[in-house]
């Protein structure tokens, strides 16, 4: 496909504003989503129910005009329901692949820790490969292939929790919070939510978007950030704060994001204060503190206090 030159304000701009109608009072969360996407990652949302995870999630699909499919998990979800199974057709005489909703170019999971463990690994390859093997034959997914899933806090009734290693395919993992005074009176006054993604039209198309994903890998990188964010992931290794240490995959996944954060504001290099703003969110769900329960911030802050930029 022909990259196409974009000028990146003119293009981002739009796009934020109009998602920023639809969610109220979460530009942070808006941003950090669209980073998430443009790094070419997975977004995990996790909050209580009601708090607009899945409008954010039909939001950005909608806007970035990507051909996305919702699943909604359950106890009772098979592996075959999201990545399709053969059927005998009687009339040809064989078995004929029917494709599940993975194959589409954004999958909303919603509540993905309300399937079963077994369910949930069934999107392990497709999120890291961007292929699912079914019957011993691999099958490519559309491009570009993001998973945008949601979670209810794990102290809920009836959830699994995610595995470290479903966890880790994860780029991001952020959280939606209660809104502003303001901005909740101007939504219990507004347009309804769901009304209004249904009207929704895109901003950007599919082509656009694969664009400025590969301007975020133009990004300039100096050698003294990539010190900076080598030794924020040696900390953690030797840390005694937390269990075990980040890997070089999710070192990778938070300096793609750094440079999708810095594409985001104008910028044509990166900047250690870009590191810092989507740290908490990249390496919160990977890290387990030794002390117990930690929120994104926290950890964030513990790490950002004892590595100092040089």
């Amino acid at each position: 496909m022909e990259v196409i030159e974009l000028p990146k304000q003119a293009t981002i701009e739009p796009l934020l504003k109009r998602l920023n109608e639809i969610v109220l009072d979460k530009e942070q969360q808006v941003k950090l989503s669209l980073a998430c996407l443009l790094a070419r990652g997975h977004l995990l949302i996790e909050d209580l129910p009601g708090m607009g995870k899945t409008v954010l999630a039909h939001a950005l699909g909608g806007a970035l005009g990507l051909q996305y499919q919702r699943v909604q998990f359950t106890s009772d979800l098979l592996p075959g329901d999201i990545i399709g199974c053969s059927i005998y057709d009687r009339n040809k005489g064989e078995f004929v692949y029917n494709e599940g909703p993975v194959f589409s170019q954004l999958l909303l999971a919603d509540e993905i820790n309300r399937a079963t463990p077994k369910c949930q690994s069934a999107l392990l390859e497709a999120m890291e490969e961007r292929q699912v093997s079914v019957e011993g034959t691999p099958r490519n997914l559309p491009e570009p292939f993001f998973v945008i899933a949601t979670q209810n806090p794990s102290e809920q009734i009836g959830t699994f929790p995610l595995p470290e290693s479903q966890l880790d395919r994860f780029l991001m993992c952020i959280s939606m919070g209660y809104p502003n005074r303001e901005a909740e009176i101007a939504l219990f006054r507004g347009e309804d939510r769901r009304r209004m993604l249904d009207d929704l039209k895109p901003v950007l198309e599919p082509f656009t978007l694969v664009s400025l994903q590969q301007q975020v890998e133009q990004v300039t990188l100096s050698d003294a950030v990539l010190d900076y964010l080598q030794r924020i992931l040696e900390f953690t290794r030797s840390s005694d704060l937390f269990v075990h240490g980040l890997s070089s995959r999710a070192g990778l996944g938070l300096l793609r994001a750094s440079q999708a954060w810095a594409l985001l504001h104008g910028e044509d290099k990166l900047l250690p204060g870009d590191i810092q703003v989507v740290l908490p969110w990249v390496v919160g769900h990977r890290l387990a503190p030794v002390a117990g329960r930690m929120s994104a911030e926290r950890i964030g802050d513990e790490i950002l206090s004892k590595v100092n930029v040089e």
